[in-house]
């Protein structure tokens, strides 16, 4: 799957959180982001509830509600972050209580939580201050886990989608004129980038990577669906998007119509300490 963070060659060397246009673009649609996007494996979700000290979970950058209604029905009580008031209007009627702002400069006001989460959005934080916020707000024991689903699609598909995007939308934000590491590559420089976030600002246990993998079908009109919601489209007109979902589309009717995603889901852990 494209990264959703224009990301050209690394993820240890490009600051996603200064690209504040493409981070609050996800709302334009956020009934499709919500309906298309993949959510996150059961195992992982009971990991943070078994290993969290209680049910109050603050979730930063909520989006749609996607990881808080996971949450929720495993029995925790999730107040969400969010800089995008579409996602946070869609989030709020699904039920959560939405606080707009950016983690880095919202408050807490004195609240306390037991697990701090956040699914798909943490590259868009500022690592140290990020952390620097988690540690405020989490009690000791507090669970921290950051966690992105990557897939990557057959090589057909993504060949395609790189050669019609570089055509179509010549002016984004970052460079598009070399391939892209698979997802899975980009996203376990992002936890490292996160580790040493929570590292340098000190009163956290040792970092853990988890990872859980899983496989989805997608039909042709599913994943067209789906690309839209990445942030490589988000910000695209939409005679740019439909020119890469043609190219797409035929790659995908190519492959017969259909094709399996291998994902890879993983998190950077740990744990706030009395320090």
């Amino acid at each position: 799957m494209p990264s959703t963070s224009g990301n050209p060659t690394s993820g240890s060397t490009i600051e996603t959180h200064r690209y504040r246009a493409v981070a609050e673009s996800f709302g334009v649609d956020p009934a499709a982001y919500d309906r298309w996007r993949p959510r996150y494996p059961r195992d992982l979700i009971e990991r943070i509830r078994t290993t969290s000290p209680g049910p109050e979970v603050l979730d930063v950058g909520i989006g749609t509600g996607i990881v808080a209604r996971q949450l929720r029905d495993s029995g925790a009580r999730v107040t969400g972050v969010e800089p995008d008031a579409r996602m946070a209007g869609f989030a709020r009627a699904e039920g959560f209580v939405v606080e707009e702002a950016t983690i880095e400069h919202w408050e807490s006001d004195g609240r306390l939580f037991d697990a701090l989460v956040s699914g798909q959005t943490w590259h868009w934080v500022e690592p140290v201050s990020g952390a620097a916020k988690a540690k405020q707000v989490l009690r000791p024991g507090g669970r921290v886990a950051v966690f992105w689903n990557a897939g990557d699609a057959p090589e057909e598909i993504n060949e395609a989608f790189a050669d019609a995007f570089a055509r179509a939308v010549p002016d984004w934000p970052t460079p598009t004129d070399c391939t892209p590491p698979p997802a899975s590559v980009w996203y376990n420089a992002m936890v490292d980038r996160t580790a040493e976030g929570f590292r340098s600002v000190g009163g956290f246990g040792e970092a853990e990577r988890w990872q859980d993998s899983w496989d989805q079908s997608y039909t042709r009109d599913e994943y067209l669906a789906l690309l839209p919601t990445q942030g490589m489209l988000t910000r695209a007109s939409a005679e740019q998007t439909a020119a890469v979902l043609e190219a797409v589309g035929r790659a995908i009717d190519r492959l017969g119509g259909t094709f399996d995603m291998h994902y890879v889901t993983t998190t950077m852990a740990t744990v706030r300490t009395t320090g």
